[in-house]
């Protein structure tokens, strides 16, 4: 039975990530508490566009992850309620020029050797997909395992779809780690009073590196802000995600500057959202003129059409950075019973039930789905 002070797990974070921890190890058997020091996907989560992608992964560890995400979500679509929007739309990346589109074809060629399905989408061709793009456009590549969903629903219904087997508990804020003699995890501290269980989960998103010091273990989590523009509800002009090809260079860069690059997508409430930028400024929530003005000006050049739209609302978002671009995924060896997941950056929401299902089988004790070894916690420890 599952009471308020013990668990058989803690999973700290009610982001999506969190949410699909709590969600598969539920389904494992598992009893589930999951605290979080404010609402249910009030970090990263609420501040993302739900984007689930393969397309801007090269080949690894990355998208061997988002592969086993695209298709674990195909399934959650079937299982939770329509209202998380789900959406297999696809994604289409655009090259202006024909050198980037020769860059466009050999990437998609490396991904292709990997399981991700693409098209190279000719210049006289992609009107066909998205009627209201600029002309002159050199050529693109089709992704039709793109899809996305609306990630505060998301998470909301995989902590509901979890059943009683998981109590949420918003509002408590974790001060501290119960450890054992011998270092070994025994629950948490809050400020309303203990929790008890022998494995706590790590899901706390951009926080991630501080929940990992009241463990006594490092891990570089680092906030990457980005800013979202929101237009007024629109028929269907822009049909999938839509980028620019330089997008994929900002995602893989490790530079503290700012990066903005198109990111363009309908939604099905009808708002075109528009993105992305990236920097590295602390949690500095101020609203940024120059990067919206930027992103404005290159969606526009995407999307003429968006010229006369007015944009309704912006909204900054905090991506939880590693160095390497990897999340930590998995038990800490550091600290028994300590698993971490966290880490994701801009692609937390697509892989939040790859990294579910695999904490999950760590807590059972099985073998995960694929090579966890690159995402091992413990590997930027000195020696790690």
């Amino acid at each position: 039975m599952l009471t308020r002070d013990s668990a058989d797990v803690i999973v700290i974070g009610a982001g999506v990530v969190g949410a699909a921890c709590a969600y598969y190890a539920a389904r494992s058997g598992l009893r589930v508490t999951v605290l979080d020091r404010g609402p249910v996907a009030g970090g990263t989560t609420g501040a993302g566009e739900g984007n689930l992608l393969v397309s801007d992964k090269e080949p690894g560890p990355e998208l061997d992850l988002a592969l086993l995400s695209t298709r674990l979500w195909q399934d959650l679509a079937e299982e939770l309620p329509p209202e998380i929007e789900y959406e297999a739309k696809g994604g289409l990346v655009v090259a202006s020029h024909e050198e980037g589109t020769a860059a466009l074809r050999d990437f998609a060629a490396a991904q292709h050797k990997a399981g991700v399905t693409a098209a190279e989408i000719p210049a006289d061709r992609l009107h066909d997909l998205e009627p209201h793009l600029a002309p002159g456009l050199a050529g693109g590549v089709h992704y039709p395992q793109d899809a996305q969903v609306m990630p505060a629903l998301a998470a909301a219904h995989l902590l509901r779809a979890a059943g009683a087997r998981v109590r949420l508990r918003l509002g408590e804020e974790v001060t501290g780690l119960l450890t054992g003699g011998s270092g070994e995890i025994q629950g948490v501290r809050t400020n309303s009073g203990p929790v008890h269980a022998p494995y706590v989960v790590n899901a706390a998103g951009t926080w991630g590196g501080e929940v990992a010091r009241l463990a006594g273990v490092e891990l570089p989590v680092l906030p990457r802000r980005g800013f979202v523009l929101v237009t007024e509800p629109l028929p269907r002009v822009v049909r999938r995600k839509v980028y620019a090809a330089d997008y994929v260079a900002d995602v893989a860069s490790g530079s503290a500057a700012l990066q903005t690059s198109a990111v363009v997508e309908g939604t099905p409430a009808g708002p075109v959202l528009i993105g992305a930028s990236r920097e590295r400024v602390g949690f500095d929530r101020t609203l940024s003129v120059e990067v919206l003005r930027r992103l404005a000006a290159q969606a526009t050049a995407l999307f003429p059409v968006l010229a006369g739209v007015r944009v309704m609302r912006t909204y900054p978002g905090f991506r939880p950075y590693l160095p390497d671009h990897l999340p930590a995924i998995g038990a800490d060896p550091r600290v028994p019973g300590l698993l971490h997941a966290c880490g994701h950056e801009g692609a937390g929401i697509g892989l939040a039930p790859a990294t579910g299902l695999i904490v999950a089988q760590a807590l059972a004790g099985r073998e995960p789905p694929l090579d966890v070894g690159p995402f091992r916690p413990e590997r930027f420890a000195s020696g790690g």
